[in-house]
């Protein structure tokens, strides 16, 4: 049933849509979709995964490890857990409101529509730093993927490299998904045939079971803040598991099956970084790994694996940034998306092309505001922006749990309950907030400075829209 709360329009006279949504073991069926039950908890884990994985193990070691040594691999688990601690929360909130838009979502109709407006508008932005990192990386790898092959490129080539391919996934979202999708999957499985050979064999000649041992002699050189710091920089690198809960009304028994692929998800990729920074500080110090940069993992392929390692990291390097970056535009579409059918961005940010089936619109106004970011070429800058706008999507959903739970309207009728409420949900909230006290001056200074101006857009255009217990 509608809370009769419901109502109020923008400034262009536009009013939210609302959809009745019906709940089966084979569907979820609302007024323009039924979405089919078909994914398992495979799948569940393919999405997780395959949208994690990428820039914390193939753009991060280098500059984490720089930071903070072989204890980045610590930097690297605070950011799992801070991470185990939101996907409970939100597992709980998808399995009552299996509806696009995800964190926006659950905060909007936990909180209200301020607290949405900017959210929903610094996910936006949150995604767009974020896919403007991977970018960067891709292009750090496409230059290093040329030198491999014998073809002599500067480093110069690295931005206009990732200007192209961002404009290249922006259009290939627009003229459909369905083959990214496919070949998003493949990425996957292929990347992970990699690390498993690589990490394996890293790891047993780290400890000395195969030839010398090389674990590093020093943990923490430089001391326990820049484990924290690090961690607040490499937090970027877990900003994917909520994406599980997108496709919660697709999912089989999703009282089950999502609060494992959430957990599952962090757990599996959360393992796969520490283990890399361990391998990799005991191939070169934290100095030599800095040195190396954003492509500091092919000189540690060819430290344990001779050139063919070196060439293993570079396509892996090479899929695993193009895949995340592929991932975000089209997250980063449906985040505006959602917002724009609450009624808090123009209606026309929503429109379907016809001939494509894809919101044209909201990709447009994902992939512009990306290749702007690209062109700066900050990569630590752009991911700690991303990091902060999501740290504090994750704390408000622990919020909005506490507060949906508190008031626990007729139609809150979640498959899965979070184990230890209160303290999980509150613990959520106060770690996602910690973590972006650790953050540079800068990238706070910048967070900030978008959210106020989505709270002013709130006032200019939104305040009289009304969202809170908005679904049926």
């Amino acid at each position: 049933m509608s809370d009769p709360s419901v109502g109020g329009a923008n400034i262009e006279g536009e009013s939210p849509q609302l959809e009745p949504t019906i709940e089966t073991d084979e569907a979820t069926i609302t007024d323009d979709a039924e979405l089919e039950r078909t994914l398992g908890l495979t799948g569940g884990l393919a999405i997780g995964i395959g949208t994690m994985i990428g820039a914390g193990i193939f753009v991060f070691p280098g500059l984490a490890a720089g930071r903070a040594g072989p204890a980045a691999a610590g930097s690297f688990a605070i950011g799992a857990i801070v991470a185990l601690l939101v996907a409970l929360p939100a597992s709980e909130l998808a399995t009552a409101m299996p509806k696009s838009g995800g964190g926006y979502y659950y905060i909007s109709r936990g909180l209200g529509t301020l607290a949405g407006t900017v959210v929903g508008l610094s996910l936006w932005f949150g995604l767009v730093f974020a896919t403007a990192f991977y970018l960067v990386g891709f292009g750090y790898y496409a230059v290093d993927t040329l030198a491999e092959l014998g073809v002599a490129v500067s480093d110069g080539l690295v931005i206009p490299l990732a200007l192209l391919f961002g404009a290249a996934f922006t259009v290939l979202n627009i003229t459909g998904t369905e083959n990214a999708a496919k070949l998003q999957n493949g990425i996957v499985a292929l990347l992970l045939s990699i690390l498993a050979v690589f990490l394996g064999y890293g790891g047993l000649n780290a400890v000395g079971l195969i030839g010398e041992p090389s674990a590093p002699e020093q943990f923490a050189p430089f001391g326990a803040m820049p484990v924290l710091t690090t961690a607040a920089l490499v937090f970027t690198s877990y900003l994917g598991f909520a994406q599980v809960a997108t496709v919660a009304g697709e999912m089989k028994d999703p009282g089950r099956n999502l609060p494992l692929a959430m957990v599952g998800s962090v757990l599996i990729v959360g393992v796969l970084y520490v283990t890399t920074i361990f391998v990799a500080t005991s191939a070169f110090g934290g100095d030599r790994l800095a040195e190396l940069g954003e492509t500091a993992m092919v000189e540690v392929g060819r430290h344990y694996l001779g050139a063919a390692g070196a060439v293993a990291i570079v396509f892996g390097g090479l899929l695993a940034t193009m895949s995340s970056a592929n991932a975000s535009v089209l997250s980063t579409s449906r985040a505006i998306y959602a917002v724009s059918k609450d009624a808090l961005l123009p209606r026309r940010a929503s429109h379907i092309n016809l001939r494509y089936g894809t919101p044209h619109v909201a990709l447009g106004m994902a992939g512009g505001p990306i290749l702007v970011l690209v062109a700066t070429g900050r990569v630590e800058l752009l991911a700690e922006v991303a990091s902060f706008l999501h740290l504090v999507m994750y704390g408000l959903i622990c919020v909005a749990l506490l507060a949906l739970r508190r008031d626990e309207p007729e139609w809150y009728d979640p498959d899965f309950r979070v184990p230890g409420y209160p303290v999980v949900p509150a613990l959520g909230a106060l770690a996602s907030f910690a973590l972006i006290g650790f953050m540079q001056r800068t990238s706070q200074l910048i967070g900030i400075a978008i959210m106020i101006a989505t709270a002013g857009w709130y006032a200019y255009y939104a305040r009289d829209v009304t969202l809170k217990g908005g679904i049926q």
